[in-house]
């Protein structure tokens, strides 16, 4: 395995627990501007819709998504900058 790969390791970690607190806050305020309360339903929430729970779900599912291609991306792009090589 080359050092480069194994020095990514932990930066590609740290991006990750920072790429899902970043997601997570990006949801609330996205579910925020669509007029609704703070929190999204949970799936065992007796008192909201099947509708309102999978349009929950696939909304965090998109953010998630888009958040996480970001971070590793940016984090392959930084990393290529600095040692020349890309990470993967």
């Amino acid at each position: 395995m080359k050092a480069s790969k194994i020095a990514y390791k932990p930066v590609g970690l740290a991006l990750g627990a920072t790429g899902g607190a970043l997601a997570g806050a990006a949801f609330r305020q996205v579910w925020k501007r669509l007029g609704h309360e703070n929190d999204a339903p949970k799936a065992t929430d007796e008192h909201r819709s099947w509708r309102e729970i999978l349009i929950a779900a696939a909304i965090q599912g998109a953010v998630f998504a888009v958040v996480k291609a970001l971070i590793d991306r940016s984090g392959a792009v930084a990393t290529r900058r600095v040692t020349g090589t890309w990470p993967v």
